[in-house]
């Protein structure tokens, strides 16, 4: 069974249980999502599943996306997306999947582009500590030092320096599922989560181990 969909991050709001605990999560509008094309090991080697979500209007697209949307006869959607699945008997072009592929204990991963924040040094993007400030040392405060190694004269491959910050895609894994509504198509997932508002959000059941709640019983002391 296909437990991925394609979505979008609204807000973020907090909910209480019924222990009357206070949960921070995240609004998603998850789906629906429309299969636009299925891959199988005899064709393509592999098994997944494609999704396409949000609408877009034929003219902004180019023409590989037309002829493919046209092919497929399916309607034109915004982002596409593929799943790998054991088996893709049950999926088929056109077919409709809802965030009710979701119930209430879930846990998923939750993989988006995070906020691109630009140029940065290496105190705000690894947070390196600061130079003194004082005797004279006030123009290297943000400063990232010496770069080089002693012995082969050379900046080290891997060597941690200022660049760009953000706008990379991040995966946040085992985030549970506080709530679903199939009508409206809304996911509220416990914690935060990538990406910025409206931002598209690819989400899978989590491939870390889901903890096991045991019912601990007493027995009742004899009187």
């Amino acid at each position: 069974m296909l437990k991925s969909i394609i979505g979008k991050k609204v807000s973020m709001t907090q909910v209480f249980d019924d222990k009357g605990n206070l949960i921070p999560v995240t609004v998603v509008e998850a789906g629906p999502c429309v299969v636009t094309a299925v891959r199988t090991a005899e064709k393509d080697g592999y098994n997944a599943v494609q999704l396409g979500f949000g609408n877009v209007k034929e003219k902004n697209l180019n023409r590989p996306l037309k002829g493919f949307f046209k092919k497929n006869n399916v309607e034109p959607k915004k982002v596409i997306k593929e799943f790998r699945v054991q088996d893709v008997k049950d999926f088929a072009v056109g077919q409709e999947i809802k965030a009710d592929i979701f119930k209430v204990g879930d846990y998923v991963d939750v993989c988006a582009l995070t906020k691109g924040k630009g140029y940065a040094s290496v105190i705000k993007r690894h947070n390196f500590g600061m130079q003194p400030t004082t005797h004279g040392q006030s123009d290297r405060t943000r400063a990232r030092g010496s770069s080089g190694a002693q012995g082969p004269q050379k900046v080290l491959k891997g060597m941690r320096m200022s660049g760009h910050l953000g706008n990379e895609y991040v995966t946040i894994q085992k985030l549970c599922v506080v709530n679903v509504d199939p009508q409206k198509n809304v996911l509220l997932i416990k914690g935060a989560v990538p990406a910025v508002k409206t931002g598209m959000l690819f989400i899978s059941n989590t491939v870390k181990k889901i903890p096991v709640v045991v019912e601990v019983k007493t027995k009742a002391k004899k009187k």
